[in-house]
């Protein structure tokens, strides 16, 4: 494992020492590899995960047009919308040891315009 992605770890477990999802304010957990962007809403107590949205998805995966910022931001609305379905009004955000800019701020963003508070 390289030194950076141990970096990461090491932010994101210093993270995880202040924030934690209950069930009244989840957490809204985002992970980005090279290639996608995963969000998830979380209950800590429960440890289970409410709703989930990634890249991945096939309505989702075929937009290289958009690039990987656009398709980031296309994910933070889908959990968004999903969560509120669930019944989920506010999170609070787990950016995983990333720096807030990029795909990781476009998720953000999404998500606040798909109408999750945070």
């Amino acid at each position: 494992m390289s030194t950076r992605t141990k970096a990461r770890q090491r932010r994101h477990r210093r993270l995880r020492s202040r924030i934690e999802g209950t069930p009244q304010r989840p957490r809204l957990s985002v992970f980005r590899s090279n290639t996608h962007t995963y969000a998830q809403v979380i209950d800590d107590t429960r440890g289970h995960t409410l709703v989930s949205a990634s890249t991945l998805e096939p309505d989702l995966s075929g937009g290289e047009a958009q690039g990987k910022t656009g398709m980031a931001e296309q994910v933070g609305r889908r959990v968004a919308e999903r969560a509120s379905e669930a019944g989920v009004a506010q999170v609070v955000f787990d950016r995983g040891g990333f720096t807030f800019q990029g795909r990781v701020q476009a998720v953000a963003e999404g998500a606040r315009e798909g109408g999750l508070e945070f």
